[in-house]
């Protein structure tokens, strides 16, 4: 078994936990300590014995506390070089990496950690570098993408080995063109190193999910430019159109940006 659950997923902090029973790690840390001490003791887990934080990129909402869970708690920090230096350069990270707690790990190399087995993968966004990660752990596969401006061949092979799988789906194309954001920050959003669209997931979804694929979270949803029941509908209705049916051949739950999820046991 392997217990999964989001305690933030959004441009105000984005953090998830995988655990094992005998090892658990973090995959990104954007929320502030007292957040992420409350919401872990919520659900039986405790900060201080996390065994290692994982990195996705140097954006403050996913490091905000990188710094921290590091240098309080002696915590080791896995990610890219590129990543490592960015979460070094970013004003929101107060304490500074010391190299006591820097681990660099390379793309499509993968990492032993206790019973998990961890692999990053390249992804295409505006940041030092990005990566996802495929976590292999008691015969599961989970695949986490978020951050993602462009579809590659990596994201399709990822989404075809996972048996659970987190995905961006962060904003709906008509309420980005006709929303508030500048005009700069709209191009950014939906270019080649921004994020992905309900549309753009959708389709990778239905083109490369599996027979084994069991559950899909739709993480890092837009306040501004998308909505939960939106982007579940868009989802469903695309994967519809490719004999896929939400419910029956996997389950469809969008996470909360500003709640945690629930405790899932991935079997």
């Amino acid at each position: 078994m392997l217990k999964f659950f989001s305690l933030g997923s959004g441009s105000s902090g984005n953090c998830y936990l995988l655990s094992t029973g005998q090892q658990s790690i973090l995959i990104d840390a954007g929320l502030n300590m007292r957040t992420l001490k409350r919401t872990l003791q919520a659900f039986g887990f405790d900060l201080e014995k996390i065994d290692a934080v994982f990195v996705t990129h140097d954006h403050a909402d996913h490091i905000k506390s990188v710094g921290n869970i590091s240098n309080d708690l002696h915590i080791p920090i896995y990610t890219t070089q590129a990543i490592h230096m960015g979460i070094n350069r970013n004003y929101c990270v107060t304490s500074k990496l010391t190299e006591d707690h820097v681990h660099y790990i390379n793309k499509e190399e993968t990492v032993q950690l206790g019973d998990f087995q961890i692999t990053p993968f390249e992804v295409i966004h505006d940041s030092s570098d990005c990566v996802g990660y495929q976590v292999e752990a008691n015969g599961i596969t989970f695949v986490l993408i978020t951050d993602a401006g462009t579809v590659t061949p990596i994201l399709k092979e990822r989404v075809s080995n996972a048996n659970y799988l987190v995905l961006e789906s962060n904003h709906d194309e008509d309420m980005l063109a006709m929303g508030p954001y500048p005009a700069y920050l709209k191009g950014r959003i939906r270019g080649g190193r921004g994020h992905l669209s309900n549309k753009l997931a959708a389709e990778l979804l239905a083109e490369n999910a599996t027979e084994k694929l069991r559950h899909v979270w739709l993480c890092h949803l837009s306040e501004e430019n998308n909505h939960p029941e939106l982007a579940r509908k868009t989802m469903s209705s695309t994967l519809r159109g490719y004999g896929i049916i939400d419910g029956v051949d996997f389950k469809i739950t969008v996470l909360g940006r500003k709640t945690p999820s629930e405790l899932y046991e991935l079997i």
